[in-house]
């Protein structure tokens, strides 16, 4: 079975060397949806509760909302950065207060401080579940994730070999330890 939630981010990109009009910068508001499956835990009766995929999934996520996603060979990438160097925002201000963990794969790097994510290709929607999937596969058993951007769209499904073991109580994902981070439950 599987339990599903969406977030919606806003962001700016352009398709550089692309010909047409999303060579020019523009935004968006982009829709995902992660779905995560494992069996129904028995005590709480459901595969993942949906605000833990939010927090787990948002506290990366975070860093695509509200930022500029620009390829790391763009020209205008020095030029931005150079603009917020002399507006004494490139290592962050103090309205800055929705900050993701920074982070840096083989497919992108966020710069939280900065609202900006440094892509290695084209931030397309099926490059937003790449880069997705990528961030979150260890923290959540993703079965489908879907990212639906203006009028274009795409999806994956993954195959789901892993089985994670969770609170009987709550239903979240136990601590290496055996104790559930969120209510205490000792696992025997």
């Amino acid at each position: 079975m599987r339990s599903i939630t969406t977030f919606d981010i806003q962001y700016a990109h352009r398709f550089y060397r692309f010909q047409g009009e999303a060579q020019y910068l523009h935004g968006h508001t982009g829709v995902l949806t992660i779905e995560v499956e494992d069996s129904v835990n028995p005590g709480v009766n459901m595969v993942f509760p949906c605000n833990e995929i939010q927090k787990t999934a948002w506290a990366v996520l975070k860093n695509f909302d509200h930022a500029l996603v620009l390829r790391e060979d763009d020209p205008l990438l020095p030029a931005i950065l150079g603009v917020y160097e002399q507006q004494g925002i490139k290592n962050g201000a103090p309205t800055n207060q929705m900050k993701g963990e920074a982070f840096k794969t083989e497919l992108c790097t966020a710069y939280p401080d900065c609202r900006l994510v440094v892509t290695k290709e084209t931030m397309t929607v099926e490059g937003m579940i790449k880069m997705v999937y990528e961030l979150l596969k260890d923290k959540l058993n993703i079965a489908k994730l879907t990212f639906t951007s203006g009028v274009n769209a795409a999806s994956q499904e993954y195959q789901t070999s892993k089985s994670i073991d969770r609170c009987p109580r709550c239903g979240i994902t136990m601590g290496a330890d055996g104790v559930c981070p969120k209510c205490g439950y000792k696992k025997k």
